[in-house]
């Protein structure tokens, strides 16, 4: 059964009306009248979506989308295929946040139980499908159109928003908080968890900082295991995704759109940042990080409090601020030491 999503979408908007509304012009070759029905990124676009561009990073990916039509800043306009209309602004992605919050208007505030049955007492929504050998304790506050599996556990306190699934097997811990998100078999979710909140999306500029509304989810495979307390902000377009048999420790931060691979290893008080991605059986040490946009490749490892800030190919293990090879930085770091000791 597809899931039914999280938010409503509204009425599709003709490209004309669509740039007024947000504060773009259509350029020649675009037509007016045609329907823009929703907004996505440059990679999954299609002929009725919105997209925008903003970062040279994804300039291959710009030359191959098919969407619809393109916020883009004039100096870019010639990196606009012949068949996508663009939309030029003077800051796209100010523009594409209005877009996104046309488009979806309830998407500004996180949905957690969307019940006025729990606001009068009743913590289990009676719209919400449990499994009859899934187990609930008291205190947990079960979501509208919930939907948990068989031999699954909801510790005392815990919350399970709106539409969230949960498949077989799972322990979700005392307190621990999970909305906008889908969850495979056997995972384990440590108490105090906060999974599905938004991300930190802000489009910035000298006037102040626009919210941009976070619609995507946070996918979670299935066998993963997820520390107390660590956080998992669910995507701003794509989703934010956790492949199955990955464990991550306590205290760690996932940003929005962050997608990291299969039995993949990240120790407590690490941060990912957001859109970066992890290949499968990656290794982070303890207080380690990966800046935005970043791509680690599969088996690469990361020693604690290495800070990655360039793509790392596969197997690559590095240490250090910034990260470089493990052993450059050992050696580096037995010179720095021989110097202290003349």
């Amino acid at each position: 059964m597809p899931h039914p999503g999280f938010f409503e979408r509204s009425e599709p908007i003709t490209l004309i009306s669509l740039a007024e509304k947000i504060g773009a012009t259509v350029l020649a070759g675009g037509d007016p009248a045609s329907n823009i029905s929703d907004v996505n990124t440059l990679k999954d676009a299609g002929a009725h979506d919105l997209t925008f561009f903003t970062n040279r990073r994804y300039a291959d990916q710009l030359g191959q989308t098919r969407a619809g039509a393109c916020l883009i800043d004039e100096k870019d306009v010639d990196r606009v295929p012949v068949n996508v209309a663009a939309l030029t602004a003077k800051d796209p992605y100010q523009a594409f946040a209005r877009a996104i919050a046309l488009y979806y208007p309830d998407a500004m505030h996180s949905r957690t139980s969307h019940s006025k049955a729990t606001a009068s007492g009743e913590l289990i929504h009676p719209d919400a499908v449990i499994h009859p050998d899934a187990v609930v304790e008291p205190g947990a506050v079960i979501g509208r159109e919930a939907r948990i599996g068989a031999r699954t556990t909801i510790a005392a306190g815990a919350v399970i928003g709106f539409r969230t699934v949960l498949g077989e097997d799972c322990y979700v811990g005392s307190d621990a908080c999970l909305i906008h998100a889908i969850v495979g078999n056997g995972v384990i979710i440590h108490g105090g968890a906060r999974i599905g909140q938004d991300g930190f999306g802000f489009a910035m500029s000298a006037k102040g900082h626009r919210k941009i509304p976070q619609i995507g989810r946070v996918l979670i495979g299935d066998d993963v295991e997820i520390g107390a307390n660590t956080t998992i902000d669910r995507g701003a377009l794509s989703d934010t995704m956790i492949g199955e048999g990955s464990k991550i420790d306590n205290l760690v931060q996932i940003a929005h759109n962050v997608v990291i691979g299969k039995h993949c290893i990240i120790v407590a008080q690490s941060g990912i940042a957001g859109s970066a991605e992890l290949g499968d059986f990656v290794v982070m040490g303890a207080q380690s990080g990966v800046l935005g946009h970043v791509t680690v490749g599969t088996g690469a490892q990361i020693a604690g409090m290495g800070h990655v800030k360039d793509d790392l190919p596969a197997g690559a293990r590095v240490a250090g601020t910034p990260a470089r090879p493990f052993r450059e930085w050992a050696r580096e770091v037995a010179a720095v030491k021989r110097l202290g000791q003349r």
